[in-house]
């Protein structure tokens, strides 16, 4: 007060270059301004804090939409932050724009926020769930970035782009979902698809998937308070079934949701929890996922007419599991087609196998768990493996496509296996495989097979060598396409020529 008062009389005594009671007070409030300092940090350490780390556009979109959301930054430090740079990132950053603290613009340089203040920031989303998901597709996520000390912190923006049905959704913790019926079935039979954001838990319940019911699954890594992981799981608890409905005309499809051209995302897959089924999963077309469909211990699963391509893992992993598979066709994945491991009971019957340009076997088979692969000399687990491959085509880039190994001592009974009538590609593995195969075929790169490896037709050829070469399995009266097979001499996979 006494600097203040000093101040004033000095200024009262001077004579004024301009008259007024208003000018003089503007030019003591510039005066005094200039005598304060506002102070910056520069410390890395000294980030931001905001309102939410998801800014969801949850409306069910139904028409064109303009939906203006807000969260705010908080500068929690003692002294002020200056962001460098503000601005939308991701491949569907065009889908938002932001308004921050009044200023709108693709990228916002310098704003400040003083110690332990805050601002606001609107971001607005305008979405046309009418057009095809290639223009709007179905879950859209770009991010802000707030730049600030070398710092780059980002804030994620979920918006939903088509009209369908979200499950569990974004606004769920988590975004995990315990579906449960009581040990009763639950139906998708909505006309529009289902949108995995996250994962699924099917418990106490039978989930039943009519015929032509698409399942798009958003793939992605989450980290929150249960570790990180993969997204875009279905998964079941010992008493959660699958039972799917597809038909050759009308197919179950499952696959991930970035269904614009040229892109392919990848979702964790189906999970069969260990006890869990008997599962029945028919006509089903899945593809782009980390491993379609993991069996684990003791769950019991039927597959027929079903396509498993592109995934980033196996088609189908069994462990200590118990399954059928027939008339199925998988091809173009990284890993295995078919991975049958620490034992079990399987048949594999009239399947194609194509792994070309994969680095994988086709086919991996064997009866252990190694808890510590470091140390599997020391110390693994063993299961009995009972495989019957029948009327089979397990052929790729590699001279040998099968992957065996009997861990167990010899002569204890734990490694069962039989091909029958099947073509496949070995090589050095010939002489472990023969005492195993009956009516079996060995596969040649000069040989043909399929119509056409290049553009994924893997109908048989009218010259295969696979035609007229199986056994005749009562229970299989048709093929992949639902034509009829040759009831003495059927051909070979999955495919009837």
């Amino acid at each position: 007060m006494e600097l203040l008062i000093y101040i004033r009389k000095e200024i009262l005594r001077a004579p004024l270059p301009f008259a007024g009671k208003g000018a003089f007070l503007l030019f003591l409030v510039v005066f005094l301004a200039g005598c304060f300092e506002e102070r910056f940090t520069h410390d890395e350490n000294d980030v931001l804090a905001f309102s939410t780390d998801t800014l969801s556009f949850d409306t069910v979109l139904t028409q064109v939409s303009t939906v203006t959301r807000l969260f705010k930054v908080y500068n929690p430090n003692d002294l002020s932050v200056r962001i460098d740079e503000i601005q939308l990132v991701g491949t569907y950053r065009g889908f938002f724009r932001l308004n921050v603290d009044g200023y709108t613009g693709d990228i916002i340089r310098d704003v400040t926020i003083r110690a332990n203040d805050s601002i606001y920031v609107f971001v607005e989303s305008t979405i046309d769930p009418d057009q095809p998901a290639s223009v709007s597709p179905y879950i859209i996520e770009a991010e802000v970035s707030f730049l600030t000390n070398n710092q780059d912190q980002r804030v994620t923006l979920v918006a939903w782009g088509q009209n369908a049905n979200y499950i569990p959704g974004p606004n769920m913790p988590n975004r995990l979902l315990v579906l449960s019926c009581n040990l009763g079935e639950v139906r998708w039979d909505d006309p529009r698809p289902y949108v995995i954001y996250g994962t699924l838990f099917i418990d106490s319940c039978t989930l039943v998937i009519p015929p032509g019911t698409r399942i798009y699954v958003h793939g992605g890594i989450a980290n929150n308070e249960l570790g990180i992981f993969n997204e875009g799981l279905l998964y079941t608890l010992p008493q959660g079934k699958f039972r799917v409905e597809g038909t050759v005309e009308q197919p179950v499809i499952f696959r991930d949701d970035r269904i614009e051209p040229d892109y392919e995302g990848e979702w964790a897959g189906i999970r069969l929890g260990s006890g869990s089924g008997p599962h029945q999963f028919s006509h089903m077309q899945v593809t782009n996922a980390i491993a379609g469909i993991v069996a684990d211990s003791a769950s019991v699963v039927n597959i027929d007419h079903s396509i498993f391509s592109f995934m980033g893992g196996p088609g189908f992993l069994g462990r200590h599991a118990k399954a059928t598979l027939s008339n199925c066709l998988f091809y173009g994945n990284s890993g295995q087609a078919i991975a049958l491991t620490y034992g079990g009971e399987y048949d594999i019957i009239h399947c194609t196998l194509a792994s070309y340009g994969s680095a994988s076997e086709a086919m991996a088979l064997n009866n252990f768990y190694c808890p510590d692969p470091p140390l599997c000399q020391s110390g693994f687990f063993l299961n009995k493996l009972e495989a019957e491959v029948v009327n089979c085509i397990i052929v790729g880039s590699s001279t040998d496509e099968i992957n065996l190994v009997d861990a167990s001592p010899e002569g204890s009974g734990l490694f069962d296996i039989q091909f029958r009538n099947t073509i496949f590609s070995v090589d050095k593995v010939w002489p472990d495989l023969e005492p195993f195969t009956s009516q079996c075929l060995r596969y040649t790169f000069s040989d043909t097979v399929f119509v056409d490896l290049h553009k994924h037709d893997y109908h048989l050829d009218s010259l295969s060598v696979a035609i007229m070469r199986g056994m005749p399995i009562p229970d299989i009266a048709d093929d992949l396409d639902g034509k009829p097979r040759d009831p003495e001499t059927p051909d070979l996979g999955c495919y009837e020529w």
